[in-house]
């Protein structure tokens, strides 16, 4: 068990604020999907906003000091790199570009996030003052880049795909004593990920290990697993998007389009509308009073029945509307006599029952 168990905490990202009682934090994630156009790039920054999304995540890869020739492959994808190293030297932006990204996100009311696979990566973006640190399933073993990242006191939401818990044990008591906070993410590092193995059980397990926000870094290229963390409560979800899966890359096949993350965002936000309003039973059913007498049954005579009738269950039917002596009463009402007759088809009143 942590050493932060038993408590809850909340995390700041920006004026934001992300844990339990506060909006779910929809994160955008582009990563590469770009392919390496600054055009393509400012393209998902509108679209994530018109979408709803909170943030607009990338991924900000330095080749060498990230890389070398002998990285594989993660799936072969084209001929247009020769190698992986070639590939990330491919998506690079210069700083002045970031900086274009960064400026156009915050002009869409989007917090801008991108995650550091380097040192000199996190220099970058420290620079532009990213409100948190995005921190990639491959570097949570990466200590001297969270050594850097930490120092900041800026908070980290982890992604803990690769990690089994004695690893998230470490990385969580190693956050919970340094400044600015954490969250961690439940992620299966899969792409598309299949919904047995999305793991939504986990992020209750880390919330009550580590008593700090969880969420879901989904992989499945569908809004399901987004609406069920939730509906269980996730204080962050991190979905890659694009706008084709049709479109080139290693993730589009694992990404949503534009058009189910909005329908994403309305759905969390429809989900949290439910969490925030517990119904009171009580107070519905008398609300519902006027559709009560229209949809439920009252008491009628089955046949003709003179006055002074024992009044049997084959005497009686249920008809609508509910404006008259409720089923309810139907078994109290056996063997009682009428005070007045009864015509075939109409409603038994108290008046009948010699009670008005």
């Amino acid at each position: 068990m942590n050493e932060g168990a038993g408590r809850e905490s909340a995390v700041a990202i920006g004026e934001r604020v992300i844990g339990r009682g506060h909006p779910c934090l929809i994160l955008a994630e582009v990563a590469q999907a770009h392919e390496g156009s600054l055009g393509i790039a400012h393209s998902f920054v509108d679209a994530a906003a018109d979408a709803g999304a909170c943030a607009v995540k990338f991924q900000t890869h330095i080749a060498e000091a990230e890389s070398s020739p002998l990285e594989p492959f993660r799936v072969a994808f084209g001929a247009q790199d020769r190698s992986r190293y070639d590939y990330w030297k491919r998506m690079e932006f210069s700083a002045g570009q970031w900086r274009e990204l960064a400026e156009h996100a915050r002009e869409r009311g989007l917090i801008f996030l991108s995650s550091p696979f380097s040192e000199e990566a996190a220099g970058l973006l420290e620079e532009l003052g990213v409100p948190a640190w995005k921190v990639a399933s491959g570097e949570v073993t990466h200590r001297p880049l969270l050594e850097r990242l930490a120092a900041t006191g800026r908070p980290l939401l982890v992604s803990t795909g690769m990690s089994g818990w004695s690893e998230i044990d470490e990385l969580a008591g190693w956050l919970g004593r340094r400044p600015g906070g954490f969250a961690l993410l439940q992620c299966t590092t899969a792409y598309p990920c299949p919904a047995e193995k999305v793991g939504l059980n986990v992020m209750g397990e880390m919330r009550e290990r580590y008593g700090c926000p969880v969420g879901l870094s989904d992989h499945t290229g569908a809004p399901w697993a987004g609406l069920a963390a939730a509906a269980l409560g996730a204080d962050l979800l991190e979905v890659h998007v694009t706008f084709s899966r049709r479109l080139f890359g290693p993730d589009a096949p694992a990404s949503l389009t534009f058009e189910e993350l909005t329908r994403l965002v309305e759905g969390v936000r429809f989900i949290e509308r439910m969490h925030s309003h517990p119904a009171d039973k009580d107070a519905q059913a008398e609300e519902a009073r006027p559709l009560r007498e229209i949809f439920t049954r009252s008491l009628f005579a089955a046949s003709d029945l003179p006055a002074g009738t024992a009044l049997a269950r084959e005497h009686l039917v249920l008809r609508k509307p509910g404006t008259g002596i409720g089923a309810g009463e139907l078994d109290g009402l056996l063997g009682r006599r009428l005070a007045r007759g009864l015509a075939r088809g109409e409603m038994l009143t108290r008046r009948h029952l010699g009670e008005q």
